[in-house]
């Protein structure tokens, strides 16, 4: 097929040398720069809400803030620097974010000024960007902005998000296992398809490039729904990341939601068609009532649930916003 007949408008040519070196990993790099999106944005997260004023005031540290300038805007198309998220090393998970921050800072500054230009293609580039650029020290400074904000913003909630990360993996492995490699990369978004030997992308960016013995990781993101990114330009840094919860219609509900929230956040917004305590949904999810008040505390503060109170009982039921992700979740 000629690639300038298909709708994607981006298209990489994978050789079979490159299907062979097909995997999936994690990336704590892109989940906090996805946070950092979210916490410059107005609306906050799509579906967690408001990053909380910890990650609001991290954003505030004049490196924190050099990173969130090169990082592509909450809801507009653009490019943010492939150094802000390296792929994945090979090696322990419980050091992957610190290599990812190493290979960030390791950056050349060729390459640094090169990936700033396509952050700023009309050469609009902010005065902070701009003198760290010149002086050469962008790199360092984008590397430390990061181990600051996760730090302070997300280091806590890393253990859960991997739980859940991992979970996708370990399905996505059985796709690749018990179908092919062809079929994972066909099911990981409606964004994404593959045609046998063209890997395409539906981004608004114009790119045909060429894949050859390269190694190409594919990457879930919590903190990145809904959006599908791709760095395949340099082979030696290719990634696609995609959304968890995506491209699968015939899963329940729950099952749905449960990559996107959480398996127990989910089951429990799905529990709550009709107000309930505490104390019943720790029965019904057969959960400790601690667990219960805390993943409640979460769904409350993305605005997914709403509380009130009823004599001495603090009572709980979906919000708007939680019975139209319910409702969008489940119809695919």
């Amino acid at each position: 097929m000629d690639a300038r007949t298909l709708r994607a408008v981006i298209v990489a040519h994978l050789d079979g040398a490159t299907l062979a070196r097909v995997r999936l990993a994690l990336s704590p790099a892109s989940e906090a720069v996805s946070w950092i999106r979210a916490a410059t944005s107005r609306f906050g997260h799509p579906v967690h809400g408001d990053p909380g004023p910890a990650a609001r005031a991290a954003v505030r540290h004049p490196d924190v803030a050099l990173v969130a300038q090169l990082i592509s805007p909450a809801g507009r198309p653009g490019y943010t620097p492939d150094l802000l998220t390296p792929k994945s090393p090979l090696g322990p998970v419980d050091r992957l974010f610190e290599r990812q921050v190493a290979a960030a800072e390791a950056t050349p500054t060729e390459e640094v000024a090169v990936q700033v230009g396509g952050r700023f293609p009309s050469g609009a580039v902010p005065a902070v960007v701009r003198a760290a650029v010149d002086s050469g020290t962008l790199a360092r400074r984008a590397a430390a902005g990061l181990r600051r904000f996760w730090r302070v913003a997300l280091a806590d909630e890393w253990p859960a998000l991997r739980r859940t990360l991992e979970a996708e993996l370990a399905g996505r492995a059985t796709t690749m296992a018990t179908t092919g490699v062809g079929s994972l990369l066909a099911g990981l978004h409606p964004a994404v398809g593959w045609t046998g030997r063209l890997l395409t992308v539906d981004l608004p960016q114009r790119v045909t490039t060429t894949m050859a013995d390269s190694e190409l990781v594919l990457t879930p993101s919590a903190l990145g729904w809904p959006r599908v990114e791709a760095q395949l330009c340099d082979s030696g840094n290719a990634v696609l990341f995609y959304p968890l919860g995506a491209a699968r219609p015939t899963a329940r509900t729950g099952d749905l939601l449960g990559p996107l929230v959480g398996t127990s956040r989910a089951s429990i917004l799905a529990d709550l068609d009709v107000p309930r305590s505490t104390h019943e949904l720790s029965d019904r999810q057969d959960l400790a009532p601690a667990t219960v008040s805390y993943h409640l505390g979460v769904l409350l503060r993305a605005g997914l649930v709403m509380r009130q109170r009823k004599g001495h009982r603090v009572l709980y039921h979906r919000s708007p916003h939680g019975q139209d992700l319910l409702e969008c979740r489940s119809a695919g």
